[in-house]
């Protein structure tokens, strides 16, 4: 019997459906061994030796993985590609007490039957070198964390965290903040004409040009220079100066990478980088896509004859290309072995498998289909119209720009945004009738803040990070609430995000510098392709940076980088002054009496939770509705407060009164009346599976819903009727029942 081992219970499952007897295929669940949690686990002084433990949660699971270990012929280790699975695989090996030498240790790049036998035909050895990579990377990170972390928590606040990517990412949104803060908005005109000729439908021209030469969009700054071009303008007749007509040819886009497929899943469909790569995991895992953590653009021949023919086949022979369209990438330390992420089958179309997936499942697998497709296709042909238009005896010149799509070719499969924009049949001194002339005014706008797309292309671009990383970096930066999500889901630095990035900078600059950090990236790289070894690539990071770190220890005074302000705000509890502190969660009323008063409060007039995010509409709509509610045992005010199951009502007088007080309404209402107890109301609440509903009343009432209630009865059981939100479809509430409407 051959023990196939892979890192995930859905991998282990799909790879079972290839494999028949003589198999049997187990999951370690992730890492098998780490560093502890403890303690900072590594060896300083004798070469920064790790010290691996086997996490609690593991323990059971290799327990398992060793006895069946002691039953098998041979031992063959699966895990992902990447370093991040290779170094899984050497973790099992160590752990199963079983020489990497003679383990089988196999890779593929999709979880199909071919793939997964060819696999199975061509074993290799473990590859130290991807290993000490990824060593290298975790003791780098954990070097930084447990030695800054502590740091931060001393000179600024408790809770804070570093990390050697993390807080470059930081910086990044920090610094387009101040952008945005200090840009200074400026008003700019432009002039538009709506023209036409004989019998033909009007056309729109831009001021483009004067006295030849052509403006600048800030070239018409104000309403006055804006008259005083229309006022020239007046009487003036429109003749065709030049046209020019040219069919252009749109190339189609590269199959995805890891960056490519995170940026355009967050622009079309609003996925976060770690909703994103979620997803494609599962989609990988079940054998609908390659693997997802990839820099190439190569596409197997396998892949490229299939998308020949199903394109051919299904579209006709001018949407397929008669040799395949290659792509080599331009990312510096690309692995160039590995392929694009694809579809397992070019054949297996998103409408033919949505009863499979679910609805986001499938919006992703429909993406990276379309793409990977598209850029086998051929290219979209475009006929393009630029025409000059002369207002005679002025120094001012227009433009109108037409395109019409002749060929849509890869536009077929992935409809990228373009508009067609028709020009009337023009010739050269064609004169052109004025229909109306108007100025519009229009004002600069500062850059955006970061989208997860935008901060994935920036840290692409300076070579901050890896494919793997920029998902999880994103995730820690708004876990650890130095980052949230303003109402564009864009990415918003807390006040703690200056305090700490400042600090950094100026006192820690190796850590958050841009080049610096991509060198360490690189240096990972080589340790990869075994061309340097680990050990001195940390010491070289972590003696200075350790030295550095025991000055600051000395130098730097809490009170400099965290300055107190007053307020006008006296302590409730004492009488003493309030002062204005800066928290993990931002700024905060504390009393200038602690420690012999350890009152605080919430800044006034701010409309943040204790995380520092901005109230929702809903909270907003409570606040306003039970604004005026006292409380009926002591009479003081209640105020609206934020739960494990939701909103409710808490007495101001705490904690001498503790008074709490369920509340229905707001956006989570249902206006449906709770079937068990018979009191409630069905409303919405949250947790960390994600959304459900339950009845107010709880914890005297504890009835609770995994979909939306309808207000409906089951006709066969009597019970509330809910929304499956991922299958689409009505069913009863009840499991044992099994009603689907």
């Amino acid at each position: 019997m051959k023990l196939v081992i892979v890192e995930s219970p859905t991998k282990a499952k799909t790879i079972a459906k290839f494999l028949g007897a003589g198999f049997n295929i187990e999951s370690s669940f992730g890492h098998v061994r780490d560093l502890p949690v403890s303690k900072m686990g590594i060896d300083i002084e004798h070469d920064f030796e790790p010290k691996y433990v086997v996490p609690v949660k593991a323990k059971k699971n290799l327990k398992k993985l060793q006895a069946l270990a002691k039953k098998s012929d041979k031992i063959v280790l699966a895990t992902d590609e990447d370093r991040e699975g290779e170094a899984i695989a050497w973790h099992l090996a160590e752990a199963l007490k079983i020489n990497p030498k003679d383990t089988d240790r196999i890779v593929f790049h999709e979880i199909t039957k071919s793939a997964v036998i060819e696999a199975l035909e061509h074993p290799r050895k473990i590859d130290m070198k991807l290993v000490n990579a990824q060593q290298a990377r975790r003791i780098l990170d954990r070097l930084v964390g447990y030695e800054l972390s502590p740091f931060l928590w001393k000179k600024v606040a408790k809770g804070l965290s570093a990390g050697r990517v993390q807080s470059v990412a930081v910086r990044l949104i920090v610094e387009r903040e101040r952008e945005i803060k200090k840009f200074v908005t400026q008003e700019y005109w432009s002039i538009s004409a709506m023209l036409k000729n004989a019998g033909e439908l009007p056309f729109l021209a831009r001021l483009n040009k004067i006295n030849d030469k052509t403006i600048d969009k800030l070239e018409i700054k104000n309403e006055e220079q804006a008259k005083e071009i229309l006022t020239a303008l007046n009487g003036a007749e429109y003749i065709v100066a030049d046209l020019e007509k040219k069919q252009t040819k749109k190339q189609p886009p590269k199959p995805f990478t890891t960056s490519s497929l995170q940026q355009t899943a967050n622009r079309w469909l609003g996925f976060s980088a770690k909703q994103t790569m979620m997803l494609a995991q599962q989609l990988y895992e079940i054998g609908f896509i390659t693997y997802m953590r990839t820099d190439s653009l190569n596409l197997a021949d396998k892949f490229l004859n299939e998308a020949a023919e199903y394109l051919s086949a299904n579209l006709g022979s001018t949407y397929a290309l008669k040799t395949p369209r290659r792509f080599k990438t331009k990312s510096k330390g690309a692995q160039e072995a590995h392929e694009a992420i694809r579809p397992s089958e070019a054949s297996r179309a998103p409408e033919s498998v949505a009863s499979e997936l679910s609805p986001n499942q499938n919006k992703l697998y429909k993406l990276i289909w379309q793409r990977a497709l598209a850029s086998q296709m051929s290219e979209a042909i475009v006929d393009a119209t630029v025409v000059d238009i002369l207002a005679q005896n002025t120094p001012y010149q227009f433009r109108a720009n037409g395109q019409i799509l002749k060929f849509d070719g890869y536009l077929k499969i992935y409809p990228e945004k373009s508009q067609e924009i028709e020009l009337p049949e023009l010739k050269i001194k064609e004169k052109l009738d004025l229909e109306e002339i108007k100025p519009e005014q229009h004002f600069t706008k500062p850059p955006a803040r970061y989208s997860d797309a935008g901060l994935v292309k920036e840290l692409e671009k300076y070579g901050i990070g890896r494919p793997s990383t920029y998902a999880p970096t994103i995730a820690t930066i708004v876990d650890r609430n130095y980052v949230q999500r303003d109402e564009h889901k864009r990415l918003e630095p807390t006040d703690i995000a200056f305090v700490v990035n400042d600090l950094l900078v100026e006192h820690f600059p190796k850590i958050v510098d841009y080049q610096f950090t991509a060198k360490l990236e690189n240096d990972l790289d080589l340790i990869a392709d075994g061309e340097v070894k680990w050990q001195p690539v940390i010491k070289e990071f972590y003696e200075p940076f350790h030295a550095n770190l025991e000055n600051k220890y000395e130098v730097i005074n809490k009170n400099d980088i965290m300055p107190e302000e007053k307020s006008s705000e006296v302590c409730d509890k004492c009488g003493a002054p309030m002062i204005i502190k800066t928290g993990r969660y931002g700024k905060f009323l504390a009393c200038s009496g602690f420690p012999e008063c350890k009152n605080i409060k919430s800044m006034p007039g701010t409309d943040k939770d204790k995380n520092g995010q901005a109230d929702s509409e809903e909270i907003k709509e409570l606040k306003e509705k039970y604004k005026a509610e006292v409380c009926e045992k002591c009479g003081s005010p209640m105020a609206i407060k934020i739960g494990k199951f939701g909103p409710f009502l808490a007495c101001t007088g705490y904690p001498k009164c503790k008074n709490l007080k369920n509340i229905t309404g707001g956006a989570g209402s249902t206006g449906i009346t709770c079937p068990v107890c018979g009191k409630g109301e069905i409303v919405q609440k949250r947790s960390r599976r994600g959304i459900f509903y339950a009845c107010n009343q709880y914890p005297d009432c504890k009835t609770a819903f995994w979909g939306k209630p309808t207000g409906e009865k089951c006709p066969d059981c009597g019970s509330l009727l809910i929304e499956d939100a991922k299958k689409g479809e009505v069913k009863c509430s009840n499991k044992d029942c099994g009603f689907i409407k």
